[in-house]
């Protein structure tokens, strides 16, 4: 019989799980990710553990209850890596720490040292092994000569390789560092053999060294060109002032930004940039969002009106109060998500995780063959040629390439989104937006405002427009309807001063009565005015004309008389049509979903360009995701936009959900992809990028595999029986190099990509 205790035990929730991104050193190819990563996936507590290679980061998720961080290093340390110092993209207070930054710059430093040092060692031995016309010294001497500065670049400047796979070898696992210590080894070996022989010999003491050199070059352009490629993250966070002006018992004074707190009044000059979130509350201003939205034109504000942290203070003077500071920032968030998507991989990777866990013992294997092949078969003297293919199989091969062609792309072009305002949440929902082949938009908030206001204004005689909006608006202040709220809002854009009105009445669902200037006020519905008594007859034609264009009719009645009628609209933003041409231009279908009723929906489709066809109308919340599986059952792969709530079910139906960030939190979170203003021209933008960054990613694979592919044969000696031609070493070796820094530099064309 259970306790209690023991029942409330058995039925507790289990712990939330915690997502953990470290950065880690001594990655150097695909191998290494994936034995990071079977380590960190077979760690007890670890839920799952996605190691990217561009960005040198582990990310895992696991239970706090039964692993820590530091059973996480340890196993990331087993596995023959080290986490470095961590930076932290916005600590508690909002700041970025650039530690990790520094020590990678620092590392770049030494790998460009170390390459310039061995290569310009191994090109002096090669000048002096190849000088015209012969030394006059015999070259057994040559090759004493030759043994120290050998030594020093192949266990000095080498020692990274060697420590590496030996790391590697006592967990079984062979990477690119095995295959470059096993053939500068091999190099080395040969010749200090040779050398200590006396034996007047040519030696590969300046292959070994060349070798080693130009793979360390090779290393320094990869993460030169990786460090560019992450420069979205930092470009944000670069952004943020360090200082702010805060107002605090009657002073004002710059304080760090760390010590801004919720509630804290601050003012902004023109050319600052706004230090935190927060609602401006005096003065006015026009604000350049264009690092948050990517809209170059600067957005007016008021006060009421939400300011956001970084954005550019572009002309007066005004005081805000901060609202949200450090982490909680939306640059905060944003750099947050971005690191996230970064660090993500996209289902392609899949197929290169498994080539690559095979790659490299494959590729010894086939060394192995070649030095076999041309010892049992080559032409004297044997050993040179056998050992020479051997070093170049071992060499030429590069599985950097193919671990870096998905995520580097990917890199790239999440930073690029979220320049444009465009945040994506990972790899897969990047690779998925390309496959889009219908988007289905909301009508309110997506298509339109979201919010009423009146298109249409016609008094009767007797009553001039002024009149009819200035009494009207003032009997609707009283009002929390919508439709009132519109029509207060346009006398307020007016620069109208509203009288006071008296005897207020809300009649609810039907309208609004009030006494205003000593004039009888009705302004509601035909039936409110029918039970008032008052004769609507007059104006049943302007009301019918406003019904037929998709408007709301709102009747005024002044001192019992029919006054005019308004038509109010949640009316359509001036991009929307732009935005479905370009869907509609890139191949797309374009459907329109809404609760509304049909003859609005229709005249908001004609607007727009949606034909009458692909509208669905009169949907309620709960049918909205219904819809969204109709759709695909047909065979589309769907793309739904929304912003509200009743938005969420079918953002999570969807093949892809795209939110409209200044709408619901929830929509938000159901989403794949956050649009960060409300422009809907951000959607044909985004599946524009995701096309340009997979055709990148199968641009880099086919180079990645065809490099590979094509000169591993070449190196092993194919084509000797043909053209008498063999692959050297050092060639090889500069191959190898280019073969990576060509997959990252593909990438960083990305960086070119406009959104417009």
């Amino acid at each position: 019989m259970s306790t209690p205790l023991a029942t409330a035990q058995m039925t507790d929730p289990p712990a939330p799980m915690i997502e953990l991104s470290l950065p880690v050193v001594g990655m150097t190819c695909a191998s290494c990710v994936t034995r990071i990563e079977r380590f960190l996936n077979r760690s007890d507590g670890v839920d799952e553990a996605v190691v990217n290679l561009a960005t040198e980061r582990a990310t895992v998720r696991f239970d706090p209850a039964r692993i820590d961080r530091a059973g996480i290093v340890g196993a990331i340390e087993a596995a023959g890596y080290e986490v470095a110092p961590q930076a932290v993209a916005a600590n508690e207070a909002g700041v970025e720490d650039d530690t990790e930054e520094r020590a990678r710059a620092a590392d770049r430093r030494v790998l460009l040292r170390d390459a310039l040092a061995s290569t310009a060692i191994g090109l002096a031995m090669m000048v002096v092994a190849l000088w015209p016309g012969g030394v006059p010294w015999p070259m057994e001497r040559i090759n004493v000569w030759m043994l120290a500065p050998a030594t020093i670049v192949q266990f000095v400047y080498g020692r990274r390789f060697m420590v590496a796979a030996a790391k590697g070898l006592r967990h079984g696992d062979l990477t690119m560092d095995t295959l470059v210590s096993m053939g500068t080894l091999a190099a080395y070996g040969y010749s200090l053999g040779i050398t200590l022989a006396g034996a007047d010999m040519e030696t590969y003491f300046d292959s070994a060294a060349v070798i080693i050199g130009l793979v360390l070059l090779g290393r320094w352009l990869e993460a030169r060109a990786k460090g560019q490629a992450a420069g979205a993250v930092k470009a944000l966070l670069k952004l943020r002032p360090t200082t702010a002006r805060v107002l605090r018992d009657g002073t004002e004074a710059d304080v760090p930004i760390d010590q801004v707190r919720v509630g804290d009044l601050v003012r902004v000059r023109p050319g600052e940039r706004v230090p935190v979130d927060g609602v401006l509350i005096d003065g006015s201003s026009a604000i350049d969002e264009s690092m948050l939205t990517g809209e170059s034109m600067p957005v007016d504000k008021r006060p009421g009106d939400d300011v956001v942290g970084a954005t550019l203070n572009a002309s007066g003077s005004f005081v805000m109060r901060a609202e949200r500071v450090g982490r909680d920032t939306t640059l905060s968030q944003i750099a947050r998500l971005v690191e996230q998507a970064q660090g993500s991989k996209a289902p392609i990777q899949r197929v290169v995780d498994v080539v690559t866990a095979r790659f490299v013992p494959a590729v010894v294997a086939i060394a192995v063959a070649a030095f076999a092949g041309w010892m049992l078969l080559g032409p004297e003297p044997r050993l040179p040629a056998a050992l020479g293919a051997a070093i170049a199989v071992l060499i030429i091969a590069c599985p950097c390439a193919m671990g870096l062609a998905t995520p580097t792309a990917i890199m790239v072009g999440t930073g690029k989104g979220a320049e444009a305002g465009i945040l994506v949440r990972d790899g897969a929902a990047l690779e998925n937006a390309q496959r889009v082949t219908a988007v289905v938009l909301d009508k309110t908030g997506t298509i339109t405002r979201g919010a009423p206001e009146v298109v249409t204004a016609r008094s009767l005689e007797g009553t001039s427009d002024d009149q009819l909006l200035i009494l009207a608006a003032a009997a609707e202040q009283g009002s929390e309807h919508p439709l009132a709220e519109a029509i207060v809002r346009r006398a307020a854009q007016s620069g109208i001063v509203l009288p006071v009105a008296g005897e207020f009445a809300a009649i609810p669902g039907d309208g609004v009565r009030a006494l205003v200037d000593g004039h009888s006020l009705l302004v509601g519905n035909e039936r409110l005015l029918a039970e008032a008594g008052v004769d609507a007859e007059p104006l049943a034609g302007p009301a019918a004309e406003v019904a037929e264009a998709a408007q709301t009719p709102v009747l005024v009645a002044i001192d019992g008389r029919a006054a005019g009628v308004f038509g109010i609209a949640d009316t359509v933003k001036p991009e929307s049509a732009e935005a479905i041409r370009r869907l509609q231009s890139a191949g797309l279908e374009v459907w329109m979903l809404t609760g509304d009723r049909v003859a609005v929906a229709r005249a908001i489709g004609a607007q727009v360009g949606i034909p009458p066809e692909r509208i669905l109308a009169e949907v309620r919340p709960a049918d909205k995701a219904a819809k969204i599986a109709e759709l695909q059952a047909a065979g589309a792969t769907v793309a739904m936009v929304g912003d509200g709530i009743n938005d969420a079910p079918a953002l999570a139906q969807a093949d892809l959900g795209v939110a409209i960030g200044t709408g619901a939190d929830v929509a938000v979170e159901a989403s794949d992809i956050t649009l960060v203003g409300d422009d809907l021209r951000s959607v044909p933008t985004a599946i524009r990028l995701s096309r340009a960054t997979m055709r990148t990613i199968r641009q880099n694979l086919g180079w990645a595999f065809g490099y590979n592919a094509l000169l591993i044969p070449v190196a092993a000696g194919a084509l000797y029986p043909l053209t008498g031609w063999l692959l050297s070493p050092a060639l090889a070796a500069g191959a190898m190099a280019l073969s990576s820094v060509s997959v990252v530099s593909n990438s960083l064309r990305l960086r070119r990509f406009r959104a417009t």
